[in-house]
């Protein structure tokens, strides 16, 4: 059976262009993408710099917009919202993880996460979602005395305790070394497996795919190749 037998469709990619104009160059960074994303998956975007991984992502995020084509999530239009639509799609469905951790370093690990909890409508305790993470023990540290891969799963706790409908990880491990991305790779797989969070991962290492439900690989604005893998790997048994 085919994802799209059995699975809800997310997003909703079709004919998706991004171009910026950098003085007298255009820069195609999407070249016509066509993609559907499903409910509860984990996919990974592989591919180099520059293949519009991160662009693509911003777009489905609501934080960049299309030059031309389609973008659906569920039943609303993103390419039709307005800056406001936009603002509550991102406040209240999106979780996201970047490669920094963007964390205040004036507030605790709990305090971080309730900076977003405030402002949500159905939040997580923030001690749970430390705890997802395996961080009970880190409640009441300052982001400057927790490691870079502890610093990351608050970023992932921050994200999740929202209780987003998607998960966005845009080089989730980029800044980490393989022992400490693999720790904070198993934090988003719990999440996505305990919580049905649908997941996108988008990185340039190729052993992370295997993680995967689908992988799907992106070269110069376009995809190149999408496969799904009949059994995931846990992040401990990856190649990096």
């Amino acid at each position: 059976m085919s994802q799209s037998d059995n699975k809800n469709v997310v997003f909703h990619a079709e004919g998706l262009t991004k171009t910026y104009q950098m003085g007298e160059v255009q820069v195609h960074a999407l070249r016509g993408i066509d993609l559907d994303l499903y409910q509860g998956e984990l996919v990974v975007m592989l591919g180099p710099s520059g293949s519009g991984k991160s662009t693509l992502l911003n777009i489905l995020g609501g934080l960049d917009s299309a030059t031309s084509g389609n973008v659906t999530y569920m039943d609303h239009n993103l390419v039709m919202a307005s800056e406001k639509e936009l603002t509550e799609y991102r406040r209240y469905h999106v979780g996201f993880v970047f490669q920094f951790y963007n964390l205040i370093p004036s507030l605790t690990a709990l305090e971080n996460i309730a900076v977003v909890t405030e402002i949500s409508r159905n939040p997580m305790k923030p001690e749970d979602a430390l705890a997802l993470v395996g961080l009970s023990e880190r409640l009441h540290h300052f982001p400057a005395q927790l490691s870079g891969g502890e610093q990351q799963r608050v970023a992932i706790a921050r994200a999740i305790a929202k209780n987003p409908d998607v998960l966005l990880c845009d080089e989730p491990t980029g800044a980490l070394d393989s022992k400490t991305g693999i720790v904070v790779l198993e934090a988003l797989q719990r999440v996505n497996e305990e919580m049905g969070t649908t997941t996108a991962v988008i990185t340039h290492n190729a052993g992370i795919a295997m993680m995967a439900d689908r992988v799907i690989h992106l070269a110069d604005g376009k995809i190149t190749e999408v496969h799904s893998n009949e059994s995931r790997l846990r992040p401990k048994e990856l190649t990096w």
